[in-house]
């Protein structure tokens, strides 16, 4: 372990209702510090830092979904106006004032911090990853622990998009902490090994056949799995159109 590593501090908010998350990251007591993702529960994560001395200079958004930047501008406000950044997809669904766009592949530094952006649309376009010290990567609405993000949310890019960015992720060494968008933490290893969705795209357990119906439209029904909420998440064919999509559960009729 590095010496960056062994410093990383990670705080973690979750909102009681919307089970979304939100992180304080620094590199050391005393040192400096981001906020990524807002949830409305922002209060434990600036009083950690102000405990600890840790000065916050960006806040990060991984996409502009409500349950992810609530009570961001707020905190921003609170703390003299730190840096806002996020994609520039993102950014034109945002109404905020982003001061920086960080687009695939850029990094940021502040501090001991090397915060590098991994784009992983699906869930919504311009979805950001964030891989910190190559150590801890902050995956939002794409990864779960034991599941994935849905793609029918309001600026989803689809099932491709999703898929693909799971895979990318996958990439990453097996060690990798992941920070998701809901609930709790797991490993890049942990879901190569276990995740339903990431087991089935590897061609390591069989796509299903059972017909089902979503929203009314005939569909069939590839897999059914655990999700971070308690209940379920499906991966369906719709028969009426060929499109693949993945939605929560509630959202399907089993035959």
């Amino acid at each position: 372990m590095t010496q960056k590593e062994a410093q990383l501090i990670v705080e973690r908010t979750e909102n009681p209702n919307w089970l979304s998350n939100a992180y304080l990251v620094a590199d050391q007591a005393g040192g400096k510090g981001v906020l990524i993702d807002g949830n409305d529960e922002m209060g434990p994560l600036l009083e950690r830092a102000e405990q600890d001395g840790i000065e916050i200079t960006h806040l990060l958004i991984t996409h502009p979904h409500l349950d992810h930047v609530a009570g961001l501008a707020e905190a921003g406000e609170r703390l003299g106006g730190p840096t806002l950044v996020a994609h520039p997809d993102a950014a034109a669904e945002l109404d905020m004032d982003i001061d920086t766009m960080l687009e695939d592949g850029a990094s940021l530094t502040t501090g001991g911090l090397e915060i590098e952006a991994i784009l992983t649309p699906g869930h919504a376009t311009g979805h950001l990853a964030l891989l910190v010290n190559g150590s801890d990567v902050f995956t939002a609405d794409v990864l779960f622990k034991g599941t994935v993000g849905g793609t029918m949310a309001p600026g989803a890019s689809g099932f491709a998009d999703l898929k693909s960015s799971v895979m990318r992720l996958m990439e990453l060494p097996p060690e990798t902490r992941v920070h998701p968008g809901h609930r709790e933490p797991t490993t890049i290893g942990e879901e190569w090994e276990s995740n339903p969705f990431v087991r089935i795209w590897r061609g390591l357990d069989e796509v299903g056949e059972e017909s089902c119906t979503v929203w009314d439209r005939p569909a069939t029904l590839k897999l059914w799995a655990p999700d971070y909420d308690g209940g379920n998440k499906a991966w369906v064919l719709f028969g009426d159109s060929g499109e693949d999509a993945i939605v929560g559960g509630s959202q399907v009729v089993r035959a």
